[in-house]
């Protein structure tokens, strides 16, 4: 016999089937939007990756009788400050943005989620020491807290993963723990508690696959967010430190140079913007194919998927 994995329906008050992989798929190539930023991220994805072979030259090497020039045949975006091929450092700053982003929302979604699931499955005095400490952490402000980290840490990829770490695990506990308080009071969790199941068990074997569908949405949503506020602390000069291109590096120097070398900026800025914006169209798509009321809903467009959420946890 075919099972489905069940999720709380908050209209209803009963299980709702999840979609499968393939459901999630197709209603994802069916989303204009979404399948757009699948193909932006991985362009992105496979342009770090393939660096080496992208890139014309290499992003250190220097001429410094070619200094802050603009456009030509040899270097189609200019060189920088120092002599350097801009197309290359653009190319080679993805694998350190992306890779602070992807590392740091998994930290924060790992840590969050597991805070999360105690928080909401525990209840009472747990529960409320948890979300006092959450609350804590969310009423500071971001880039403060963050440049406060990485000051202490001193500046490196290290100090930027563990600085958003610490400010975005908090959306992913309170959205778990949100949804594991509804979950919990189904009656397959009382069989569970019932049959004997350990608290261990119910977390992890019964309500944690149960909640999983708006954790991936938020964690594809927060990564756009993560590389924004990567950016904003590279551009502070306390990111990624010369001669590691990033975007946020690049745009900080560019940025002295914008009258006469307005690529310098342009290129890394239009970048940051692309890949934020992948990463939101994605979350909004997996929003709709992971919630069953809003799958229901499209289908009856006559297969026409359509809207962008413009909310981001990570920047409210």
């Amino acid at each position: 016999m075919k099972t489905e994995n069940l999720s709380y329906n908050q209209d209803s008050g009963f299980a709702a089937p999840q979609a499968g992989s393939w459901e999630v798929f197709r209603a994802l190539t069916k989303h204009r939007v979404a399948f757009a930023g699948i193909v932006i991220i991985l362009s992105l994805a496979a342009m770090a990756i393939f660096a080496p072979f992208l890139a014309p030259y290499d992003p250190n090497e220097q001429d410094l009788y070619r200094v802050l020039q603009g456009p030509s045949y040899q270097h189609l975006l200019g060189t920088d400050d120092v002599g350097r091929d801009l197309l290359s450092r653009v190319i080679y700053g993805s694998r350190a943005t992306l890779m602070m982003g992807a590392l740091s929302t998994f930290f924060s979604a790992l840590i969050g989620v597991l805070i999360g699931l105690v928080a909401g499955y525990k209840g009472g005095v747990v529960d409320m020491v948890v979300m006092r400490i959450t609350d804590t952490f969310m009423c500071m402000p971001a880039l403060v807290l963050m440049l406060v980290i990485v000051s202490a840490l001193g500046p490196g990829m290290p100090s930027v993963i563990v600085s958003i770490t610490a400010l975005a695990w908090t959306w992913f506990a309170r959205i778990v723990r949100g949804q594991v308080m509804l979950v919990r009071e189904l009656p397959y969790i009382e069989a569970a508690h019932a049959l004997g199941a350990s608290g261990f068990r119910i977390m992890f074997k019964h309500l944690l696959p149960n909640v999983m569908a708006p954790v991936i949405v938020t964690a594809t949503i927060a990564l756009g967010g993560n590389i924004m506020l990567e950016s904003a602390v590279s551009f502070l000069g306390l990111g990624v430190q010369q001669p590691t291109p990033s975007w946020g590096n690049e745009l900080r120097i560019g940025y002295s140079y914008l009258e006469i070398v307005p690529l310098f900026s342009i290129a890394p800025g239009l970048m940051i913007t692309l890949a934020v914006l992948a990463f939101n169209f994605m979350g909004d798509g997996l929003r709709d194919a992971l919630d069953p009321r809003l799958r229901s809903s499209l289908r009856s467009r006559s297969g026409h998927y359509g809207g962008v959420s413009g909310n981001n946890p990570m920047m409210g």
